[in-house]
């Protein structure tokens, strides 16, 4: 056990002198004094305050003697040996920066610290005030925050904020690194100064310093901490200068960018030239580094108070190697294969840069270590609460985010109490018994042309945490949580196998599983090729060998007792045993049950144990042979939304959170299962007992078993919930509180769905499920083209393709999927122009309880997790609304349902001019994701009326909310990442491709759609005066209206070709429109082409995406988005901002009327 020996080495001073007799105090409980030898006897010259902090760990030793009894904390806390808080920051309201919208490299992370800051804020008794217009974050419910402003996280927006509220306090470090340009920004136009705002914590000199890679590495010079030697370059022949100075191979950073944004390896000058490019349109500023590819990288997470006491919270090893952004590496914690002299030197060095730096809270250190000497660099600091600090606080236990805002307000780490023992300070260092395991979760493949690459830029969307006793087991749990297709680590199907290994894709631990299982590489072969290190290798071989020694036994019964338990020690699950036996789940888990082979449940204490800890933060293992807690509450089990991914996010974390809270407020104890280290409900303190687990049925069932719990709760967590909850009441026996799971399988099975509609006499469009192509072919002629083709079973419009001709169908079901009887496909008629209303809503035994009509800008054709919604809605009248009503009803008694559902209905127009039909195109029997968003706008907690239902206690009388009149409304937007995706064709279709989601509030359509789009990440607002690009679809009147109300504004008016410059002009009087030049294929040339004429926006309409990559359509837009100009490619929100900066621009004197509190909107604060 690797793990051991590093336990007693990490193991803090204190904890260890609970065993020494000797007052001694080690030289890691206070790196205070490092400067002297903390052994020294005191000196006269001491004040008696530093010689007390300093012996008081050891006053405990010696108090421990006298008595010999168990060590008790709590009398210790209380005896005033740590002394309380003197020197707080005197403010009496704080603003806290939000990070605004989801999106790749700053996701839900930010939810769970700007949380804790606000939980802290709460117990400090001071008045807070967010902004952030994620609308289905936790953050933003007056259970945590006093006023919340859904607004744009800009300058300008953030400025009103504080001319309204006069905050005299501001947090910087809990919005990631939006608001930490944000911070940066309002410093520097010397708006803190004005409005005497103090910012709590970390200085923004600190954060510029950090940001800034010339200050960063003067700041780090000074303290002969080696950086990689990087020279900063603002244009493009600066970069090929300085790349000969360095030497290739060569890294390219952007200043100021997230996630690496920008960043990139070059070999040689054509490279560079193309790559600098780019990375110049994102940032002012870029740096070429000497690349060190293939050296070790580590993560150190520290923090320091104003008092100077620091030390390093947990430290991060990536398996693999330099050149992978760190957000799309796998993550161990902690490091595995760094000797005690590697560990502390980096231990040491990041204590010396953070005090050097002057950091007040917490920060982290990013390392290339050389993976055979002790030469290192210093890649990056974050002085800021970053995505790895989730994760460390889930790895370890220790608040991080809590803690550093508690230290912004001005105390010390000394005088906090450990929040997760409870009977310890946070002056300490977490010990770990067990080894956690991050993995990242892409979703590329739901992109067109984009490039499966990884290296420095981050293109995850999620990740997963799992945690066990060896690095086997954590290894194998993290690899089922990224996708449950996967048994646990094992190999696919390559083209080249030794390409993907050298260069690594989002696929490529899957390589290594295919190298080592099916291609009998050794070790060293798959090390020369990939440079990850072998101690890694060394144990997934263990897994290799085992699944063969479980192959070679080839039968159920020839499974002994002891090879069970060996699997399931090395993290095997029932159903990868049992594919290897030949076997089926079911029957592996009987007899690993007859044998009594059970999981150990064990907690996370940040303590290995070694002192008495009350934590309800636990994990399962077989490495194990007792478990740490009792199981007498017999609670409600609520299953959580586990990995991010592309429609299924932090929507589904608050709605599971809200479900937790709603149990325990009806005085039922409650059990959270979830892994993924981003959110919230992974806090230790949401749930009476959170289990850091798979949400596998194997996983669920153990733990149901043991809690012996009186129900589980599969409704608010998205789809991986329900995929099992029929499994988890047909063999499981569990009891599936709310909805018969038969029933949900009633609603996703086509079939099913589409008899019961007809039974009720609910419309739908014609669909048949087919298999064969010439049935298909003659579906289609039938109800004439556009029609949608799918796959049977699937979320989030997966694989869905809208076909528009005979020759596409032709190539996509015999060229691009196998139709035949096994693999049947749904082809449905595709109504265009159709408008698409989304129905959320909350039933009882059948019985519409409470529901939400909001309707889509977009025509339907575009996913409902892309489109915009307007809730209440503006264009459907008082009739069809409720029309939605009558259906819901009808659904909800059809399916009798108990709890959360969600459907989606056309409204199709009729030609003859008679009521307009309404056509169900699909319902869900679970909360959706735009549950946050209907609850917080209509000011009523769908969640809590679901969990009434579920539990059958305090049910609400039903009530229609839509018939309440509102003075306001509140449209929701789409979050993209398309910057992230090179290559991607930014365009919107059955596809979901958001990855986030921003609402703002306004007293009518114009003001909250105008402040929303202003809320998307990096968006800069064209002025009057600077170039639009015009391009697209020419076919209907959209671009002619943009024009026109863009045209009397002043802005200068371009096109492509010459043929958009006629339309334009002979359709929109008094326009005129020059054509400048558009090399396709030249994106340096292109870039020239966009500066020369000050082009700030591009408005391409597009109908089709794009069917070549020098398509001039496909070109405008992908390289509007490279360029970082905002893009507008679907019409009818196209033509509905047009319309909005022709009625607001130019600004107008003054606050704008949109700056309002959500309590003001809604009258009061019910959530």
């Amino acid at each position: 056990m690797a793990l051991c020996g590093r336990l007693a080495r990490r193991a803090p001073g204190f904890t260890r002198q609970c065993r020494l007799s000797t007052p001694s105090l080690s030289s890691r409980a206070f790196t205070s004094r490092a400067s002297a030898s903390p052994l020294a006897l005191r000196t006269s010259n001491e004040s008696s305050a530093t010689y007390r902090q300093l012996r008081a760990f050891s006053k405990f030793a010696a108090l421990r003697n006298q008595t010999q009894d168990a060590p008790d904390a709590k009398a210790y806390m209380r005896s005033g040996a740590v002394p309380h808080a003197k020197d707080l920051v005197d403010v009496k309201k704080v603003l806290v920066i939000g990070s605004g919208g989801l999106s790749i490299g700053q996701a839900g992370e930010f939810d769970y610290s700007g949380s804790q800051a606000l939980k802290a804020l709460k117990e400090a008794g001071v008045h807070s005030v967010l902004i952030n217009p994620n609308i289905a974050t936790i953050q933003t419910s007056h259970v945590l925050a006093d006023e919340i402003y859904y607004l744009p996280v800009t300058p300008e927006y953030v400025e009103y904020v504080i001319q309204k509220e006069r905050p005299d306090g501001i947090f910087l470090s809990f919005g990631g690194q939006t608001a930490l340009n944000l911070g940066v920004q309002m410093n520097r136009l010397g708006l803190f100064e004005k409005y005497g705002v103090k910012v709590l914590g970390t200085s923004v000199k600190t954060l510029e310093t950090s940001e800034d890679r010339d200050l960063f590495a003067k700041a780090l010079g000074e303290i002969n901490i080696p950086i990689a030697e990087s020279i900063a370059v603002s244009t493009v022949e600066e970069a090929l200068d300085a790349a000969e100075k360095v030497g290739y191979p060569i890294i390219v950073r952007a200043a100021y960018a997230l996630g690496g944004l920008g960043s990139g390896f070059a070999n040689n000058p054509e490279e560079l030239r193309n790559l600098s490019a780019r990375s110049l349109t994102l940032s002012p500023q870029i740096l070429v580094e000497k690349s060190l590819k293939g050296w070790k990288e580590a993560e150190y997470e520290v923090v320091r108070d104003a008092d100077d006491n620091c030390i390093t919270v947990c430290n991060m090893e990536n398996f693999d190697p330099l050149g992978v952004h760190t957000g799309d590496s796998i993550v161990v914690s902690p490091s595995q294969t760094f000797s005690d002299e590697e560990y502390h030197m980096l231990r040491s060095a990041s204590i010396k840069i953070v005090r050097h730096l002057g950091v007040v809270g917490e920060c982290n250190v990013q390392y290339a270590l050389q993976p055979d000497g002790l030469d290192y660099r210093v890649i990056e600091v974050n002085a800021r609460l970053s995505r790895s600090s989730a994760l460390a606080s889930k790895a370890t236990g220790y608040p991080l985010a809590y803690t550093a805002a508690k230290i912004g307000l001005g105390h010390t780490l000394p005088e906090l109490p450990n929040a997760v023992t409870k009977t310890t300070t946070a002056n300490f260092e977490p010990s770990l018994d067990y080894i956690v395991t991050k993995m990242p979760r892409w979703d590329l493949s739901k992109f067109q042309n984009v490039k499966r690459d990884i290296g420095s830029s981050m293109k995850s969307v999620g990740e997963v945490m799992a945690i066990g006793r060896t690095f086997e087991e954590s290894f194998q749990k993290a690899c089922r949580q990224v996708d449950p297709k996967f048994l646990g680590f094992q190999g696919a199907e390559f083209e080249d196998l030794d390409e993907t290994l050298k260069n690594p894709t989002d696929r490529r631990w899957l390589a290594v599983g295919q190298a080592m299982f099916h291609e009998g590489y050794s070790v060293d072969k798959v090390h020369d090729l990939t440079k990850i290190d072998k101690w890694f290798l060394y144990k997934l071989q263990n897994i290799v060998d085992c699944t063969k020694e479980l192959e070679e036994i080839g039968s159920l019964f020839g499974l002994k007792k002891e090879v069970i338990l060996k699997a399931k020690k090395l993290g095997f699950s029932d159903k990868q045993i049992a594919k290897a036996v030949n076997s089926s789940e079911d029957e592996v888990r009987a007899r690993r049950k007859s044998f009594g082979i059970r999981p150990w449940v064990k907690k996370i204490d940040t303590l290995a144990a070694e002192f008495p800890a009350d934590t309800n933060y636990l994990y399962t293992t077989y490495n194990a042979s007792s478990h740490d807690v009792t199981f007498d509450d017999h609670g409600v089990v609520v299953l959580g939304s586990g990995v991010y991914r592309i429609g299924s996010s932090v929507e589904f974390d608050w709605c599971a959170v809200n479900a937790t809270m709603s149990l325990n407020k009806l005085g039922k104890k409650t059990v959270m299962i979830n892994y993924n280290p981003e959110t919230y409900s992974t806090d230790f303190d949401v749930a009476d007992r959170l289990y850091f687990e798979e949400l596998s049925y194997e996983r669920v069932m153990d733990i149901y078993e043991m809690e012996s719990a009186s129900g589980v709760v599969v409704s608010v967590g998205g789809q991986l919930p329900q995929n099992i909850a029929l499994k988890l009441q047909e063999s499981g026996k569990a009891k599936v509180l709310g909805t018969d799971p038969h029933d949900i399988d009633k609603a996703e099975d086509r079939h099913k769905f589409s008899q019961i509609l007809d039974s009720i006499g609910v419309d739908q469009p014609d669909w048949k499920e087919l298999t064969s192509y010439e049935e298909a072919k003659k579906f289609a002629e039938d109800v004439g083209y556009p029609v949608l083709v799918r796959p049977s079973y699937v979320l989030s419009g997966a694989a869905m393709t809208v076909i528009r001709s005979e020759a596409e169908l032709k190539d996509k079901l015999l060229a691009a999927a196998d139709v035949s009887p096994d693999h049947p496909v749904v082809i449905t008629q595709f109504i265009e122009g159709a408008q698409e209303i989304d129905c959320d809503g909350v039933a009882s035994n059948g019985n519409l309880l409470v529901h939400a009509v909001s309707e889509h800008v977009e025509n339907a054709g575009v996913h409902s997790g892309d489109a915009t919604l307007v809730l209440p809605p503006v264009n459907l009248d008082k009739r069809i609304q409720e029309r939605v009503k009558e259906i819901a009803q009808k659904v909800a008694k059809a399916w009798s349902i108990t709890g959360p559902f969600n459907m989606q209905i056309i409204k199709q127009e009729d030609p003859e001019g008679g009521e307009p039909k309404l056509k169900v195109i699909e319902c869900n029997l679970r909360a959706s994701r735009s549950f946050p968003f209907v609850s917080k706008v209509l000011g009523t907690n769908f969640i809590d009326v679901a969990t009434k239902a579920l539990v059958g206690r305090e049910v609400p009388e039903p009530v229609d909310l839509m018939d309440v009149k509102r003075d306001y409304l509140a449209t929701k937007v789409p979050q993209f990442s398309w910057t992230r995706l090179a290559g991607a064709d930014p365009y919107l279709g059955v596809e979901m491709a958001s990855t986030g989601e921003m609402a703002c509030f306004g007293k009518d359509l114009v003001e909250a759609y105008w402040a929303s789009v202003q809320s998307t990440m990096n968006f800069r607002l064209p002025q009057p005066g600077e170039g639009l690009l015009f391009g697209g679809n020419l076919e209907n009147s959209d671009l002619i209206s943009i024009v026109k109300y863009l045209n009397p504004l002043g802005y200068k008016l371009y096109a492509a070709n010459n043929e958009v410059k006629q339309h334009l002009e002979k359709n929109a009087e008094g326009v005129q429109v020059e054509v400048v030049e558009f090399p396709v294929e030249d994106k340096r040339a292109l870039r020239a082409v966009f500066e020369k004429y000050d082009i700030r926006g591009v408005f391409n309409l597009a109908k089709f995406r794009a069917s070549s990559l020098i398509d001039e359509d496909y070109v405008m837009r992908r390289n509007a988005v490279d360029f970082g100009v905002p893009l507008f490619m679907e019409p009818k929100t196209a033509v509905l901002f047009a319309q909005c900066m022709s009625e607001k621009l130019p600004k107008k004197e003054g606050i704008p009327s949109e700056v309002r509190p959500w309590s003001d909107f809604i009258g009061g604060r019910p959530l």
